[in-house]
């Protein structure tokens, strides 16, 4: 942690000092000497994240790569209407071209796949609670995982969303295997993203999902190497379904019925360190969704008092959604990040969509009578 905010500190040196005026063109980096603070920043962002380059040209690329990326965290710093804090990141030598190719999953959106959504229902429940936060319940939420460089979020979501719907459900921790979906899944590519709604038809067509410690995640695909059958299933799910659209919808079913898969725009993700996102259509897009994560919660920040023209006045506390991503524990709130509710921040309501889980009913023996 200490090392984060020694980034941060010189983050705000670098670009409120002379780094605006130098890094103003993709080939900066040949026009003279590299002003001190971004060479600082950038070492330490090698030794925190473990990067190391080939040779020195590649060096001074990313090196020119990180300092743009600076200076848009920087902007998007400023545009943001809510708490959020953009800097340094484990994708901060990346191009958003790169960033996008590694993370991002365009099948997400849903293809041509169509589906009812449910408007509601009484056994939902009829007040939302204030805030909820699944997290805190033991059994339910399994570990942050790190897709790396497979587009997996996807299935990674839909395992989360069955792990936690099945820890709801029968009070039994467990943790489910995202590779089984990659291998054995029909529409999806495996590394090259897929559906969420397919990674659940795919655990209805095997009769049910392995464990993690069974079948584990390698971060690449084998989509010819289904080893669905070699394994004990330890959940099952009887359907899915795909909500309203309707943000008090989705927090009632959240909190009543547990977590859900949605799919987001990312865009401000690849800067974004800790706080509320509160996007505009503008800066983030809610028709172009890319990324599938887990939705675990919802809750309000704490109002703070702001001064202005010698006067003290209370601010308006910020609602959000709390959300489980898939870029390791390092990234982010330890893993999680928050969008601002009720405004569709990100589109987070164009596909909410979620299983419920049962165990697998038992044919009866039928026997002819003698």
């Amino acid at each position: 942690m200490a090392l984060t905010a020694q980034l941060s500190c010189l983050l705000v040196l670098m670009v409120s000092g002379q780094a605006h005026g130098f890094w103003n063109s993709p080939g900066a980096q040949g026009s003279g000497p590299q002003p001190l603070e971004l060479k600082e920043v950038f070492k330490m962002f090698q030794i925190q994240f473990n990067r190391s380059y080939s040779n020195p040209t590649e060096h001074a690329r990313r090196l020119d790569i990180f300092a743009h990326n600076l200076i848009r965290a920087q902007r998007l710093q400023e545009e943001d209407l809510g708490t959020a804090e953009f800097g340094v990141t484990p994708f901060s030598d990346l191009t958003e071209e790169e960033f996008d190719q590694l993370y991002g999953n365009w099948r997400a959106a849903g293809g041509d796949f169509s589906m009812e959504r449910k408007v509601g229902s009484e056994d939902w429940g009829e007040l939302v609670p204030h805030t909820c936060d699944w997290r805190k319940k033991p059994g339910i939420i399994s570990p942050i995982k790190n897709q790396e460089n497979c587009q997996s979020c996807w299935a990674m979501a839909a395992a989360g969303n069955i792990e936690a719907q099945w820890g709801i459900k029968s009070h039994q921790s467990v943790e489910l295997s995202v590779q089984e979906l990659l291998d054995c899944g029909r529409c999806g590519d495996g590394c090259q993203g897929g559906f969420i709604w397919d990674a659940f038809i795919t655990v209805l067509n095997n009769s049910g999902l392995a464990s993690e410690k069974d079948y584990p995640y390698l971060g690449r695909a084998k989509p010819n190497r289904c080893l669905a059958k070699k394994y004990t299933k330890v959940a099952w799910i009887q359907d899915f379904i795909m909500l309203s659209d309707n943000e008090e919808i989705i927090a009632r079913y959240l909190a009543t019925q547990g977590p859900i898969t949605v799919t987001i725009n990312k865009a401000l993700l690849q800067n974004y360190q800790r706080g509320v996102i509160k996007a505009t259509s503008t800066t983030c897009d809610p028709q172009l969704v890319d990324h599938c994560v887990l939705l675990v919660g919802f809750g309000k920040s704490k109002a703070e008092k702001t001064v202005s023209s010698g006067s003290c006045h209370p601010s308006r506390s910020t609602p959000f959604w709390i959300l489980k991503n898939s870029w390791g524990a390092h990234w982010g709130e330890k893993g999680y990040f928050r969008l601002h509710k009720g405004s569709n921040a990100c589109g987070i309501t164009k596909y909410p969509i979620t299983a419920r889980v049962d165990r697998p009913v038992k044919k009866q023996q039928v026997i002819c009578p003698p």
